[in-house]
């Protein structure tokens, strides 16, 4: 914002592209009876250029429909891959031990742990062991709070490969069929049904691009 740039601009367009081009896209949710919840984990391990910070990402689901998502800039840089991910592990947790509490209170408690799937082994293994390394030390906190949830039955972390990590589209660029079949998974898509009264869909975007000046091919904005 500074110190704009060329290269600044045409990432404006490229977000500008993808916003008009997916306009007729929705979250769709469905009714569904299930009231387990199951999470994806991800973060992009030193991905920012100038902070080396790494980007969290996590998507929860709610039986089939998909109930809370976030894509977040980790507060501190991580010494090594394993340190980011078991962050973004940390966030997720958080993130279904309110959802746990908030259906408790709604009378819906789940019926079974919830599951968060992470695609780092390292990851997965200091979720549930009890051992202290000395190369942990540095996350302590966050070992203490997903391991004492683990430990009471509530959640437990799983592997996942890669190419089934689903919560990789909130963290880092992906080729652009992956990204639509990534998008697809997060419920995404054209509505089964037109909306209420038939209400008229708009974008407002600014004159330059109403005039033309920025083209509308389909395109992913991340890749």
């Amino acid at each position: 914002m500074h110190a704009p740039r060329d290269c600044h601009y045409q990432l404006v367009k490229r977000i500008l592209r993808y916003l008009r081009s997916t306009t007729h896209l929705r979250l769709r949710i469905h009714r569904d009876t299930a009231t387990d919840l199951v999470a994806y984990s991800d973060a992009d391990w030193a991905g920012c250029p100038d902070t080396h910070k790494s980007t969290s990402g996590y998507r929860v689901f709610l039986g089939g429909n998909l109930l809370s998502w976030s894509s977040k800039r980790q507060n501190t840089v991580s010494r090594s891959s394993a340190e980011a991910e078991y962050r973004a592990v940390a966030n997720a947790v958080a993130e279904t031990v309110w959802l746990r509490q908030l259906l408790g209170e709604l009378h819906q408690s789940p019926s079974r742990a919830t599951v968060v799937y992470c695609d780092n082994v390292n990851a997965v293994y200091m979720s549930s062991n009890p051992v202290q390394h000395q190369r942990m030390k540095h996350i302590e906190i966050d070992l203490h709070f997903v391991r004492e949830r683990v430990a009471l039955g509530e959640l437990r972390v799983l592997h996942v490969p890669t190419s089934s990590q689903f919560a990789d589209i909130f963290t880092k660029g992906l080729p652009t069929r992956l990204f639509d079949d990534f998008r697809t998974s997060l419920n995404v898509g054209e509505p089964h049904v037109a909306t209420a009264g038939g209400v008229r869909q708009h974008l407002q975007v600014v004159p330059w691009v109403a005039n033309g000046l920025i083209s509308h091919s389909r395109t992913s904005p991340t890749t």
